[in-house]
């Protein structure tokens, strides 16, 4: 079986963490999304770390939570499987340090709520970003509102629109919109900018971004 994920680094400061499901679109397992928060746990104490870089291996960022996970009718199932997304969600946001999202293909459902999670956002020209899980669950719709403000969101998330890197860049949503070869240098390049800065201020920072945001860690996923 392949790593679910990929983690390089630290180099220069920044550790790059890849979704690694491409044969299915880097869909969120429990055990990808679990391998995900440990490997962002590892991170947070690694004194070389400055900054993370999340992207996903092949066309896709990330299609969202594996729907094929929803079908399993098995004792205790549903418990891990939404205990999983409450942990993934919350060590995203809560991450102490900055995350940066290079969203190289369409992010969508809980692919998109990622990179929302994420503090940056970088895309190429092929990212395209909707919620189109509203038509069955719920939509994690707090991050996404402090990123565009309210009337965007409720649009977004109430109709599920699919919107591409274009609009998205013109929300305000991703920071820099560059083709599909470019993006891994360009998201480099900020990630390395952000991590000339002294670890301790960084962290300090962060924790500033995580009380604005008003999360708190017992809350679960859907309330965000």
């Amino acid at each position: 079986m392949p790593d679910l994920i990929l983690v390089d680094g630290p180099d220069e400061g920044v550790a790059t963490l890849t979704l690694n499901r491409p044969d299915k679109r880097n869909a969120l397992s429990i055990a990808l999304r679990d391998e995900v928060s440990d490997a962002l746990d590892a991170l947070a104490l690694d004194e070389d770390v400055r900054c993370v870089v999340i992207t996903g291996a092949g066309a896709v960022f990330s299609a969202g939570f594996d729907l094929a996970e929803f079908q399993v009718d098995a004792p205790g199932f549903a418990d891990r499987l939404w205990a999983s997304s409450d942990r993934f969600h919350h060590t995203v946001l809560r991450f102490p340090l900055p995350t940066l999202a290079a969203v190289n293909g369409p992010a969508l459902a809980g692919g998109f709520d990622l990179a929302v999670l994420c503090d940056i956002r970088v895309a190429s020209e092929q990212a395209r970003f909707a919620h189109p899980e509203r038509l069955f669950g719920d939509v994690v719709y707090g991050p996404l509102h402090d990123l565009v403000g309210g009337a965007v969101a409720r649009d977004l998330c109430f109709t599920g629109r699919t919107i591409d890197a274009a609009e998205a860049h013109a929300l305000g949503l991703v920071s820099a919109l560059v083709p599909a070869g470019e993006l891994a240098g360009t998201a480099a390049t900020i990630a390395r900018q952000i991590a000339q800065a002294p670890r301790p201020v960084l962290v300090r920072t962060k924790a500033k971004v995580v009380a604005r945001a008003a999360i708190d860690p017992s809350t679960a996923t859907l309330d965000l």
